[in-house]
């Protein structure tokens, strides 16, 4: 049962089929290994957005945008504690990848709104789930990936002389075999936000969060090279993400009406945060506060600004889910989350005369989300909350890579053979999160490992 080919991937989601289509248009035979019986992972159930700069849908939206600023982001939202080197090689990279995916079929919805840590629009939105079922069809049309399912890597191989890691022990159906790559073993097998001892290990403060993501997440491909001597990045900046609604059991996706101009309020009744930050950073607040629960409170306006296009912003939707509770006045809403009524009521009007004035001198807030948006007061009747805690549905953090995509070791020396992709690679996002990111380097760092797998042998191709 063992199997030969020139490159192996570990992975069925956005960055693995990626990494395997480039492969395929470089002429490349491809091995993916799914240990789950379905493809996709946490790839086919986020929210949707890749962060791409100066594209043709936000130029149709008179949207200005540019590496230079997308960089700025990335780097400013990680404060500085992302690889810059890392982080310059996926704004390199962002636009063609998008004109890539537009290639292959993926359609985008117009770029309309901001999010976490972007100072302009620049969320591309996509049904993930779809995304990946494209990426898949097409490497299989290709007739150059062989997909296993159910299919677990459990051990990566190196050859005994030059150390190069060359195989990949898997185990399918109770029986053992080995899966040879020629040209190298790509990792893009997620993160570990459903492995509790590693969370434990490295994010021992988020074992009250709501555990989401990939069901298959659980550290694979951090533990085989972690065996083999990787080093690891941002694992002390493990984040949940702010608004999920704690009862809700139909959608993995958190309301973020904080970004349309609502506020987080704790159980007292009171602000405890700049709401504009990245909801990474939204959420390690409300870690903080009593229960770690809070409540996103907002009125009729804010209300009609939300985006059904958007699943984060898509306010509506959560109204005719019954998530969201309303009331004709800021008193009886108070009453129904059992908050101090005088306190909220101080909040509310404290937090209006800041709009007014221009200056929040509690907190500091200057925008809707990042740099992007003016405030709004809250003051139009009916008046709406939504209960919010705090998921873990991706870790954010794993291992280092160079430029190339080449793993590294304890002494920044490239693990031959050894390349990653997506959720397992670490470096881009430091110490919170800009959205679209997570899906974007999916697909940018992917045609990247494969690139420079292929080049070993001289057939890796070049430019689109």
């Amino acid at each position: 049962m063992d199997s030969a080919c020139r490159l192996v991937v570990i992975g069925g989601g956005c960055a693995g089929f990626s990494a395997a289509l480039e492969a395929a248009e470089a002429g490349a035979d491809v091995i993916v290994l799914e240990k789950l019986a379905n493809t996709g992972g946490s790839s086919a159930i986020c929210g949707g957005a890749l962060a791409f700069a100066g594209t043709d849908l936000q130029r149709a939206n008179g949207i200005e945008d540019s590496d230079e600023l997308l960089f700025k982001d990335l780097r400013e939202v990680g404060q500085f504690e992302n690889d810059e080197i890392i982080v310059r090689t996926y704004v390199e990279n962002q636009l063609a990848t998008y004109h890539w995916l537009c290639k292959h079929g993926v359609e985008f919805s117009p770029v309309v709104e901001a999010s976490a840590g972007q100072s302009v629009p620049r969320w591309h939105a996509v049904d993930p789930a779809d995304m990946v079922r494209l990426l898949q069809a097409r490497c299989l049309a290709s007739g150059k990936v062989r997909l296993m399912t159910s299919t677990r890597a459990q051990r990566l191989v190196r050859n005994p002389s030059s150390g190069r890691v060359e195989a990949v022990l898997a185990e399918r159906d109770g029986a053992q075999f080995k899966v040879s790559g020629s040209d190298g073993i790509i990792l893009a097998s997620g993160g570990f936000s459903r492995n509790p001892d590693l969370l434990h290990r490295f994010a021992p403060g988020f074992e009250k969060a709501i555990p989401l993501g990939g069901e298959g997440n659980v550290g694979d491909g951090l533990r085989m090279a972690w065996q083999l001597g990787a080093d690891f990045r941002d694992m002390c900046y493990i984040k949940g993400t702010y608004g999920k609604h704690p009862v809700d059991t139909t959608t993995v996706h958190p309301l973020l009406a904080v970004y349309k101009g609502a506020i987080a309020v704790n159980q007292e009744g009171k602000r405890y945060v700049d709401e504009s930050l990245s909801y990474k950073l939204l959420g390690d607040a409300c870690m903080k506060q009593t229960n770690c629960s809070t409540y996103q409170i907002f009125d009729q306006d804010i209300f009609e600004s939300g985006e059904n296009r958007i699943r984060i912003l898509d306010i509506e939707r959560r109204l005719e889910m019954g998530l969201l509770m309303t009331a004709p006045t800021l008193e009886r809403l108070a009453q129904m989350i059992e908050v101090p009524v005088a306190t909220l009521l101080e909040t509310v009007a404290r937090y209006n005369e800041f709009v007014a004035s221009g200056f929040d001198a509690d907190f500091g807030r200057k925008c809707l989300v990042h740099h992007h948006g003016k405030l709004r007061r809250i003051e139009r009747a009916p008046f709406y909350v939504y209960p919010s805690g705090v998921m873990l549905n991706a870790t954010y953090c794993g291992l280092c890579v160079d430029r190339d995509m080449r793993v590294l070791d304890v002494f920044g020396e490239p693990i031959e053979g050894l390349f990653a992709a997506g959720e397992v690679v670490g470096g881009l996002h430091g110490a919170a999160y800009v959205t679209g990111s997570a899906l974007g380097k999916a697909a940018i760092f992917g045609r990247i490992a494969t690139r420079t797998a292929l080049a070993r042998s001289g057939s890796a191709k070049t430019g689109s």
